[in-house]
């Protein structure tokens, strides 16, 4: 039945709830996440409940697996890491039965949650909501292990890290409900990382185009991919405070926002790593050739830029790759070396992207010349632009993360009175 009907009267509110690793950091946390639940029971709505790992239990995991082995199977990495989302899932349904709720735990393979064959990396496919839709019926709350799978070859499978928010999404778009509350450690989406500026502000409500920027560019409250799911299935997304009882930021259609800003956001992102390809062949086939591999290895390339060389037939490629998959694109690179036939490969961990961000963008002119001269002025070169219809974002030299986020958040008058 459609979210419109159940609105209507027809069939009960359906909410998915999920808890982020702070949320469920440990057993009075994991008390305190039940007893919330049982407040939207007891109110007399149809709750999922998706739970990631209790906090630092999925970096210990991965630094085991690396510590045995640098260049794990990915597919024993993801048995491992998965385990931390199965105990936390485990211990929230017997949270929940102890309040007297009914509640029962659910896998990934268990739902099924049926993903391709990325490891580490897996997307989702689909997800059976029939046997779902039984329970809600009998009354039972499903308490989800986010963050996990099961592959078409039956193995256990991982989404990435911060992929519970996209289990959530998904479980959200499959059993069409109403809304996909997303609790964190903070309480909702500010105009940038509070931590760095004191003045930021909380948004009321933010597009998911602009919520996909700021996510793919460096803010931490949203996976990029479960705003990816949001935005493509309409699943409206609540980001709110595990913490604190008050309003979040709902993360909704661009047609929901009445007044517009011109920028809404200024994220940056550390996670980034330059390379750049010197006195490369300038003949056509050349990018193929180089960003191909890369492609084929599951590493994503961001910011591109060529530059032609002085000589007129060789041409200098630079691109920007996550730090994660550096050494990866490093050794990839090198392995096509003969092939290429590029000169130097000269790579650059200490950079920081910095983007500004908002859907006002698109019917205002001279927002890029604002950001360079508030950068110029602060003395920070730029290395490389990139341009979006909702966003500009710059590569600089991280040791001026702070100063360029500051000045820019001011720049656009983001600033709080």
């Amino acid at each position: 039945m459609s979210v419109s009907e159940r609105q209507s009267g027809s069939r009960k509110t359906r909410i998915v709830m999920k808890f982020g690793g702070t949320s469920v950091a440990n057993i009075e946390r994991i008390k305190s996440v039940a007893a919330r639940v049982k407040r939207e029971v007891d109110a007399g709505h149809e709750v999922a409940v998706v739970v990631s790992a209790m906090s630092g239990v999925t970096n210990q995991l991965v630094d085991w697996c690396k510590e045995i082995a640098p260049l794990h199977d990915a597919r024993e990495y993801d048995t491992v890491v998965a385990s931390g989302e199965q105990v936390t899932c485990g211990l929230t349904a017997i949270a929940l039965q102890e309040l007297g709720v009914n509640a029962r735990s659910w896998l990934g393979w268990q739902a099924p949650i049926v993903t391709d064959d990325a490891h580490g990396k897996a997307r989702i496919v689909s997800i059976a909501s029939e046997e779902l839709d039984k329970r809600f019926a009998q009354g039972q709350v499903a308490v989800f292990a986010g963050f996990q799978g099961v592959g078409p070859d039956n193995r256990v499978t991982t989404l990435g890290r911060g992929g519970s928010d996209t289990s959530a999404v998904a479980i959200a778009a499959a059993i069409k409900a109403d809304r996909c509350d997303i609790f964190t450690d903070v309480d909702g989406v500010y105009t940038t990382d509070p931590r760095i500026v004191a003045k930021a502000q909380k948004l009321d409500k933010i597009t998911y185009e602009e919520m996909l920027e700021m996510a793919s560019l460096g803010a931490k409250v949203l996976q990029t991919r479960s705003v990816e799911m949001a935005m493509k299935h309409r699943v409206r997304v609540q980001v709110l405070s595990s913490f604190e009882d008050k309003p979040g930021t709902l993360v909704v259609d661009e047609e929901e926002i009445m007044e517009k800003e011109l920028v809404s956001g200024i994220a940056y992102s550390r996670d980034e790593a330059k390379i750049t390809l010197t006195r490369v062949a300038d003949r056509p086939g050349v990018a193929a050739g180089i960003f191909g591999p890369l492609t084929d290895a599951n590493i994503n390339v961001d910011m591109i830029v060529q530059n032609i060389s002085e000589d007129g037939a060789t041409t200098d490629m630079t691109f920007t790759v996550s730090k994660g998959d550096y050494d990866r694109a490093l050794k990839v690179l090198e392995g096509s070396r003969n092939t290429l036939e590029f000169k130097d490969l000269i790579s650059d961990k200490n950079v920081v992207k910095v983007s500004v961000i908002g859907v006002g963008m698109r019917s205002h002119a001279g927002i890029a010349q604002r950001m360079f001269k508030a950068l110029a002025e602060k003395g920070i070169n730029i290395q490389v632009i990139s341009t979006s219809e909702i966003k500009i974002s710059v590569l600089v030299a991280e040791e001026y993360t702070e100063l360029a986020v500051r000045a820019l958040h001011s720049a656009y008058g983001l600033d709080a009175a």
